[in-house]
């Protein structure tokens, strides 16, 4: 038995389960939760990373405390996606694999009478997404009175995927007398309010800093400009030859653009996002954890709850607007134990957002130059060979052909032979690299100064960032590259604009109306009090020029007088 396991108050079934899955050591998370859920009838906060085995931090210790002689609901796992849903449950009947308790999923995209059908057939436990459990609480087909034990996972992406109602319905309807378990990744004010709403005196677990990136993950960022986005991304992938990736971008109609151009450009790429059917995303995600495809574009909806292990890196083709999407994007990444790259790509207006990032995260993300044509070069090249290298030859039907090779080896020289594969197998990707422009260079004479943008509309109006940088775009003449730092408060909200733009969005917007009140933008304060103090600056300096000409000129009259 594995003595590190024991030593956590795990019982002989779940222990044989623990072997029979070949965990070594408990996690630092399952080292803080598994003995405090055992020994105590405790509510329970944990703060932690997603790769970092939560699942078994709840999963073990559950499966330890269900009776399996009662057909009641003993315990409800609420994930905010399909896919993290049915993950969960697997590892929950792998850690039920003695013991056999009942467990069932429940979540959208699947038949809603078969799972019905098999929850009156009597389970211990419930796995569900919010929307379907809410929709088969309305028809009162589920009973929850019983449930002694209710895990929220994710609890941060669920309630930015916009579930508070629905939780908030689960909640009410699940016994009172149970002990709730909560575990995220970060800690906004809308987790806070449900722990402070929902939650009994809970103890608290953190593995790491709140709301701070794995450390596990390596962060650094690329300065971009928007025409030269995809190029710039191109040069990612070919400068890491071993490149096995999420892109995320934030809108359906960009990841597909994206996989499209990566599909011309020769890459084993396939996208997700909400226009695709479920049965199409499970076959996308199908051969993305097989590696049949190597580079997934997804959009932050569309891969909510992805469980994959070994993905090298993490590219935001676009930053997000809220930290915590930055965080559950890089956390897909530098998942059990092994390390990761989280990689951005900024444009000039998007600087704001990194500091944000920084600020809020407690750590600084490092600047890197764009690879050049020739490290990408070099980079191909290694790959190429370190491939042949590694490659495995096949004696038998190599053996009709030894006379060949033998009579080949003595024309040319193991070193010409190199040359000339390379420059074969190389010589598309050398041409596109040799004569391509500079692109650090270019984004430096590219980058564009940008305004910040108080308006007094916010929340109260039905707003959020989204949905008021797309009113934005529909007012007035900017695209989804002109915007940024989209911030929205309760009555007021601010937002970046290109100062070549600004003049049009004054104009756009003059005399229109929201929710019968008139809608009023202005240059932010702080944007004012920098360029009243560059003024200030500047009118000093002149005036001191002033005074050093008027000096010198009465020294010149004295002198001449003398």
């Amino acid at each position: 038995m594995n003595e590190d396991f024991i030593t956590l108050g795990l019982e002989k079934d779940i222990l044989q389960a623990v072997n029979y899955l070949g965990f070594e050591k408990p996690t630092s998370i399952q080292k803080k939760c598994i003995p405090i859920v055992l020994n105590k009838k405790t509510d329970l906060v944990a703060l932690a990373q997603t790769g970092t085995g939560k699942t078994a931090a709840f999963g073990l210790p559950l499966i330890q405390k269900i009776t399996t002689h009662s057909n009641n609901i003993q315990a409800l796992i609420l994930a905010p996606t399909r896919e993290l849903c049915i993950q969960i449950t697997e590892d929950l009947k792998n850690f039920a694999r003695v013991k056999k308790t009942k467990i069932l999923a429940l979540y959208g995209g699947a038949s809603i009478s078969d799972q019905v059908r098999n929850l009156k057939k009597g389970v211990q436990i419930i796995v569900a997404t919010p929307g379907r459990l809410q929709d088969i609480i309305n028809r009162r087909l589920v009973i929850l009175s019983n449930v002694n034990y209710l895990i929220i996972d994710e609890a941060d992406e669920m309630l930015n995927m916009g579930f508070q109602e629905a939780i908030d319905k689960i909640l009410e309807t699940v016994s009172k007398k149970r002990n709730t378990w909560l575990f995220s990744a970060t800690m906004p004010n809308s987790v806070s309010k449900i722990i402070y709403q929902y939650m009994n005196d809970p103890i608290e677990v953190t593995c790491g800093i709140k709301n701070q990136s794995a450390s596990t993950v390596n962060h650094y960022y690329y300065l971009i400009n928007h025409k030269t986005r995809y190029k710039a991304l191109r040069r990612v992938i070919d400068y890491n030859p071993f490149f096995y990736a999420i892109i995320f971008c934030r809108t359906r109609a960009e990841t597909q653009n994206i996989t499209d151009r990566l599909q011309t450009d020769g890459f084993n790429t396939d996208g997700l996002h909400g226009d695709m059917s479920q049965m199409q995303r499970d076959a996308v995600m199908k051969k993305f954890k097989k590696k049949k495809i190597t580079i997934l574009v997804a959009t932050d909806v569309a891969s909510r709850g992805i469980d994959v292990d070994n993905i090298s890196h993490v590219v935001h083709y676009q930053l997000p607007d809220d930290v915590e999407v930055y965080t559950h994007r890089s956390g897909r990444t530098g998942r059990a134990g092994n390390l990761g790259k989280s990689i951005s790509l900024i444009g000039a207006k998007d600087m704001h957002k990194l500091k944000k990032i920084e600020k809020t995260l407690n750590f600084k993300i490092e600047k890197k130059n764009i690879p050049s044509n020739s490290e990408v070069i070099k980079a191909l090249v290694t790959k190429s060979i370190d491939d042949l290298l590694n490659s495995k030859i096949n004696e038998k039907s190599l053996k009709p052909l030894k006379k060949i090779i033998c009579d080949i080896s003595e024309k040319i020289t193991s070193k010409e032979i190199l040359e000339k594969f390379i420059s074969h197998s190389l010589s598309k990707m050398i041409d596109l690299y040799e004569d391509s422009e500079d692109l650090n260079s270019l984004n430096k004479k590219q980058l564009v100064r940008s305004e910040r943008v108080f308006i007094n509309i916010g929340e109260k109006d039905g707003l959020n960032w989204a949905t008021l940088k797309d009113l934005l775009i529909n007012k007035t003449s900017l695209n989804d590259e002109d915007l940024g730092g989209v911030d929205v408060k309760r009555s007021f909200s601010f937002f970046n604009v290109s100062k070549e733009k600004i003049k049009g969005v004054f104009k756009s917007l003059k005399g229109f109306s929201l929710g019968g009140r008139d809608v009023v933008i202005e240059i932010s304060k702080k944007s004012k009090e920098k360029n009243s103090i560059k003024i200030k600056k500047a009118r000093s300096a002149h005036s001191n020029t002033k005074e050093r000409t008027k000096l010198k000129s009465r020294k010149h009259k004295r002198n001449k007088k003398k």
